[in-house]
């Protein structure tokens, strides 16, 4: 059985070096030099646009045809010659979907009039994509004008939000900026290398020794566990721990189901073991040139803060576990990961912008939107064991084809 941590944060203390940087006199120059940079710069990705009625499968079609992460919703009623946009759809959302796809069954009847609309439309046959846009609570719009500067980037993706559009004067957009793209930039920008060079363990990084802010999965649990887990706890990948040892094997992503569940035609592929599907997310690599590209995600409390990004975007993650440094070494590199209960934090890029958002005196929790998914979630799952009486099992059978359809996952509106 899966099992999940929680985040707790109380009492935090910044650790002195971190208010040292802080204060160092080069900072008001590095934030002078951002105020510079123009978001329009840093456009890293053209916007895809679906129709607001476009239905979940054709949008899940197009996001793995394109090579995509994110398409742009568009509004059900334009607002004049501009362009309207009612949201985002992306990987994140395509795993709560599923997610509800999979284990409606088990809800008698649900309050939020949002899932009651999904599953109307599901029995009607057709689900619009704009309702699923933002489902997961992890995709928000945010909008930008081209004339902003780096700065408001630094502020929107210190809060949670993964990407953002830039918009011209004239109201069309002109593309996407990701957190990714901004965190490059960062470690391109070479008068912050001392602050690049400290470790983690000096640095604000509430999460860092915080084991209990750990999303885990053991490496026998389904697929279907991973996806529920990623959906009831509002983050987009779980790390797979070692059933014996609890050590820290691997990490499934959002993406990862995105890109192997959903085309997938195998009906048992939800009920997969997570040490198989990690096999089935690792094989391109390795049939590619035969070597593992992306290893276990993790960093050690000594780690530089310039490695972890470097290990951040190689990777292509959001997020990177910390496991425990037992030789001692101030090495920024982990000479093993196989230690016994070796997991102990985890650090994002989240948290990562958000030190640079700290330099720059921006008002910032990273945590926040994360506790509000969680919080949101907690209070829709206590809602629905109340109901059904027992927690959906995740060896549920439940058929998915092609195409995520709730109609035909799920039986709805069939005679089944």
């Amino acid at each position: 059985m899966a099992a999940s941590k929680r985040i707790s944060q109380s009492f935090i203390i910044e650790p002195p070096v971190a208010q040292a940087i802080a204060d160092d006199p080069d900072a008001q120059q590095w934030v002078e030099d951002w105020q510079k940079v123009l978001a329009r710069d840093l456009i890293d990705s053209r916007i895809v646009e679906v129709d607001a009625d476009t239905s979940v499968e054709d949008a899940c079609e197009t996001l793995l045809s394109e090579k995509i992460l994110c398409l742009a919703v568009k509004a059900i009623e334009p607002h004049g010659d501009k362009e309207s946009y009612a949201g985002l759809f992306d990987f994140a959302d395509v795993n709560a979907f599923l997610t509800l796809a999979a284990t409606r069954h088990a809800l008698l009847r649900d309050d939020n009039p949002r899932v009651d609309a999904i599953i109307s439309a599901a029995r009607a046959g057709h689900v619009p994509v704009h309702l699923v846009s933002n489902l997961s609570e992890k995709n928000p719009l945010e909008t930008i004008p081209d004339s902003a500067s780096l700065i408001s980037l630094l502020e929107v993706f210190s809060r949670g939000a993964h990407r953002a559009l830039i918009r011209s004067p004239d109201g069309s957009c002109l593309g996407i900026v990701s957190d990714r793209r901004l965190l490059t930039w960062f470690a391109e920008y070479t008068p912050t290398a001392s602050f690049l060079a400290t470790p983690l363990l000096s640095l604000w990084l509430p999460s860092l020794h915080l084991f209990s802010a750990v999303v885990t999965a053991t490496s026998t649990s389904s697929v279907l566990d991973a996806m529920r887990l990623m959906s009831e706890e509002g983050v987009s990948s779980v790390a797979v721990l070692d059933d014996d040892s609890g050590v820290l094997l691997s990490a499934v992503s959002v993406t990862d189901i995105g890109r192997i569940v959903v085309p997938s035609q195998n009906n048992q592929i939800l009920s997969t073991p997570l040490n198989q599907f990690v096999a089935l997310i690792k094989a391109p690599d390795g049939s590619t040139d035969g070597v593992d590209r992306y290893p276990v995600y993790a960093v050690s409390p000594t780690s530089l803060l310039s490695f972890t990004i470097q290990k951040l975007l190689a990777t292509n993650s959001h997020r990177l576990f910390i496991t425990s440094d037992t030789n001692g070494s101030t090495s920024p590199i982990i000479p093993t990961a196989r230690i016994p209960g070796n997991l102990t934090g985890i650090v994002s890029i989240v948290d990562i912008l958000s030190l640079f958002a700290r330099l720059a005196h921006l008002d910032v929790d990273p945590a926040r939107m994360q506790r509000h998914r969680r919080a949101s979630s907690a209070s829709s799952n206590s809602a629905h064991s109340a109901r059904s009486g027992s927690r959906p099992s995740s060896r549920s059978g439940v058929r998915v084809g092609r195409t995520p359809s709730l109609r035909t996952s799920t039986g709805l509106g069939g005679t089944s």
